[in-house]
């Protein structure tokens, strides 16, 4: 049985709008991830728009709760039902139905549908919720209906807005298989199973903490699939089901081993894991040292852990990802679409990882065997910094041995070396816009982007907004506010593109457009006037400044990505992107830096492109269509059912909604001015085109003839030659003429062992150690010398008792420093030449002590 496709066909026939799963990336500044199905009508929900046409919906989520304040991360593998990634099956009512039909058709669906019987159902409902509870006496046996409080069956969105009462449908899975102290309805154990939760979205819940009825109440509702596939297929674990089953079956062949008792926990996490690494690769989502990436790559690193348990030494991971295909591939076509990307990018994550796993083991193992409470804060950032792992990962494989990690000594050394992955995530980064845009759509609805066609345009200010995103009457010059034209030539920012800049005009209007954002769908731009009073209702003319200068660095863009994927592979892929009026940005997924041949290479495929004058061409096509003309998606992105597709000859396909020159010969010339490393796994390409290529010509040719003047030869390199070997010829007189100059420095011998403290005012003293050291058979030496306003140490040890890097810790100080070394080799600096002389008399009672 297809429970997921039974569900949604279910509610399908009860007229609700079958929506696809959003990305795991919300569009919401306040979550890491998108963790439940009503994530993606929360605006609907809070009243930020208006209700669509079709008042309900339902929905199958795809689901990560492995990051910021919903975390499931540490209990998977050691409970029955916990995931990283998991999905969640949904109905939804925006002001339609309420408590009657969703509990009727949540029964339907359980009894019927999925033919569950209901001696084993059991439900609850809020202790306050007369209303639910007759409702449910209508199908169950009221005995079987339970009471709870806020704890278990009270919902809210957040301190304040919509919340409800909720009911909640469980599973008696049997007291045969679960009898311990827990397992009684409203207990913690596993006997009695929640499979479905009903929130009633009845009230608005102020600050003050009052509740006050909605005028229409609505329905969320969340179901767990991994939970209905176990019971229907009669297991007791998640994992035991089909869902997971094949993964583990995989895994015993590729590591030779059956699951045991004791192994069987390595085996769920790592089934778990691989699903949420593929997800997030296949939408985009990278591994990294911050936010999401960071997520990904700590959910990786315990799966491989768990791996070296099992006694892998080499990647893995990407050799269990056809098996996922075969599970989940079919309703979720972008595991087999980006199949070739996220297998590389596994085993890229894996070996990074191998490569220090046994030393970290070791490291980790030794601090175990002498520790008893407190696990060392100072060897679990050491893990981290230098071996890799992340410190859930160090806490997880102390979890059952029952010991904690020093927490605070590493939150500390993490504050001191600025260590770039702290765990300190602020919501997706996005900045939070409040404004009361449902009134806005609701009395003005969506207006037309006539951007594709247009530069100028002659619109209709539909209304006008302070910088709070108040509807105002007016705006006077010298006010900034936001204007919404019903038909705007402004491109709103998005997929990469910056947004479009400009001018409101007429004979007695001027305002300058600073910037185009789009909010809930609604086109809107930033305005300074400049002259005279804009009033709602007025006819004025939209200009559009400097789109074509965008728009050839956006066409470049898609042609870049094609050279990128025809010299580096097709497992390349879009990272993210930058495109405005005198630059482009391209990230893309590559293991390496590219090679000066590559780049070269790369610049050279995109200029003969231009050069061949490709013709652009714009389509709207059915999503399934544009698929099988080759067009390539953004990673994460939702698309319609019909889409904008973008193409130049035969080159370049791509789903996109922005702005593009109609030829690629009027991108003009195209020069690659940098290639670097954003993150492991991640390159980035800037580069420019058209007027911004011409001006880093002209740049390059001024610095060219600054050169030739300065080094005063027309072939520079030679005349940099030249300049080069007479700095050497320099050095190396200055290097003589210090020597010559040098001061006879004081030896002594005791024993047999040579002993030197001196200072030194000339020469390099790193050099004399040395020289000191090739030529005795045993010497203690420690020179000191005056740099300026700065002191130089430098000691060396051969054969005897004094370490070097002890000396030099013991003297440092003296002179306001600090440094070390090796037991043969150490130096330091200090900042106080005064004491010089003292610290070579310290010195030199140092070594006499411990020779």
């Amino acid at each position: 049985m297809d429970i997921r496709k039974e569900y949604l066909e279910f509610f399908k026939n009860k007229g609700h709008e079958v929506v696809s799963s959003m990305p795991l990336v919300p569009d919401d500044p306040t979550l890491m991830f998108t963790n439940a199905g009503m994530v993606q009508f929360k605006d609907i929900f809070t009243g930020a728009v208006p209700r669509p046409s079709n008042p309900t919906a339902t929905s199958c989520q795809l689901c990560v709760r492995a990051g910021g304040k919903h975390n499931d991360l540490e209990n998977v593998g050691y409970t029955a039902r916990h995931h990283t990634l998991f999905e969640m099956l949904g109905n939804f009512s925006f002001g339609d139905y309420f408590k009657e039909d969703a509990i009727a058709y949540a029964w339907e669906f359980v009894t019927v549908n999925l033919s569950l019987p209901t001696e084993k159902l059991w439900v609850t409902v809020h202790e306050s919720d007369d209303e639910a509870f007759e409702i449910w006496s209508k199908h169950i046996d009221s005995s079987r209906i339970m009471r709870f409080g806020d704890k278990d069956n009270f919902w809210s969105m957040g301190d304040t807005g919509p919340c409800g009462p909720c009911s909640e449908i469980f599973y008696d899975q049997g007291e045969e298989h679960f009898n311990g102290p827990e397992d009684y309805m409203g207990g913690d154990g596993d006997r009695f199973l929640e499979i479905w939760n009903l929130v009633f979205m009845q009230y608005e819940q102020s600050a003050d903490g009052t509740r006050t009825p909605l005028p229409k109440p609505s329905i969320d509702t969340g179901m767990g699939l991994e939970r209905v596939i176990a019971i229907k297929e009669g297991v007791y674990n998640n994992f035991d089901s089909s869902n997971f089953q094949p993964i583990i079956k995989k895994l015993e062949i590729l590591s030779n081993k059956k699951t045991t008792k004791e192994t069987i926990g390595s085996y769920r996490v790592i089934s778990d894991h691989l699903r949420a690494n593929s997800f997030m690769l296949a939408q985009g989502i990278l591994f990294g040292n911050e936010g999401r990436p960071y997520v990904n790559r700590r959910i990786m690193r315990r799966a491989v852990r768990h791996g070296y348990l099992l006694g892998f030494r080499k990647p893995f991971m990407s050799e269990l990802y056809d098996t996922l295909c075969d599970i989940l591939g079919h309703h979720y076509t972008e595991l087999i679409e980006q199949k070739e990307y996220v297998k590389e990018q596994l085993t890229l994550e894996e070996e990074r990882f191998f490569k220090t796993i046994d030393s970290g083991m070791a490291l980790f193992n030794e601090e175990l065997e002498n520790t008893k409470e407190l696990f060392s804060g100072e060897i679990a950032f050491k893990l981290y910094d230098e071996k890799g792992f992340p410190l859930d990962l160090t806490q997880d494989m102390l979890k059952d041995k029952g010991i904690e990690v020093d927490v605070k000594t590493f939150d500390t050394l993490m504050s001191e070396q600025k260590a770039k992955a702290k765990a300190a995530w602020k919501g997706s980064g996005d900045i939070a816009t409040e404004g009361d845009f449902k009134t806005l759509l609701e009395k003005y609805g969506v207006n037309e982007f006539v951007g594709y066609e247009n530069t100028a345009y002659k619109s209709n200010i539909v209304t006008l907004l302070d910088q709070n995103f108040n509807e105002i009457e007016k705006l006077s010059a010298g006010q900034t506010g936001w204007v919404m034209l019903d038909k705007t030539p402004f491109y709103a920012t998005s997929g990469g593109q910056t947004g479009d800049i400009g001018a409101l005009e007429d004979d007695n209007h001027i305002a300058i457009i600073e910037e185009t954002s789009k909010f809930h769908g609604i086109n809107l731009s930033k305005i300074k006037v400049e002259k005279s009073d804009f009033i709602v209702g007025e006819s004025v003319d939209a200009v559009v400044v400097n789109r074509y200068e965008i728009a050839k660095h956006h066409s470049a863009t898609h042609l870049l990505q094609s050279a990128l994927k025809m010299v580096l592979g097709d497992t390349v892929s879009q990272a993210g992107s930058l495109n405005d009026a005198s630059r482009l940005r391209f990230d893309f997924t590559y293991p390496k830096a590219m090679t000066t041949e590559q780049i070269e290479e790369v610049e050279d495929l995109v200029n003969t492109m231009i050069a061949r004058g490709l013709a652009g061409d714009v389509q709207e096509l059915p999503i399934e269509e544009a698929k099988q003309k080759g067009a390539i998606a953004m990673f994460g992105e939702k698309y319609g059912d019909v889409v904008r597709v973008v193409s130049f000859g035969d080159v370049s396909v791509e789903f996109c909604g922005g702005t593009h020159v109609k030829n690629a010969h009027d991108i003009g010339s195209f020069y690659i001015t940098k290639e670097s490393g954003v993150s492991a796994g991640v390159r980035r390409i800037e580069a420019v085109c058209g007027l911004a290529a011409t001006k880093y010509t002209k740049d390059i040719i001024s610095t060219m003839n600054e050169v030739q003047n300065e080094v005063k030869n027309n072939d520079v390199v030679l005349g940099i030659k030249k300049l080069k070997d007479q700095i050497r010829e320099l050095k190396k007189e200055l290097e003589e003429a210090q020597n010559s100059i040098s001061t006879p420095i004081l030896e002594e011998t005791i024993g047999d062992i040579k002993v030197i403290v001196d200072i030194v005012e000339n020469g390099d003293i790193k050099k004399l150690v040395d020289d000191y050291k090739n030529g005795n058979e045993k010497v203690a030496i420690l020179l000191l010398q005056a740099k300026g306003d700065k002191v130089m140490l430098v000691a060396g040890s051969k054969n005897t008792n004094v370490k070097a890097g002890d000396w030099i810790k013991a003297i440092a100080p003296i002179v306001g420093g600090g440094g070390g070394g090796r037991a043969d080799f150490a130096q330091a600096g200090g900042k106080d030449v005064s004491k010089i002389p003292e610290a070579k008399e310290q010195a030199l009672k140092y070594v006499k002590e411990n020779l």
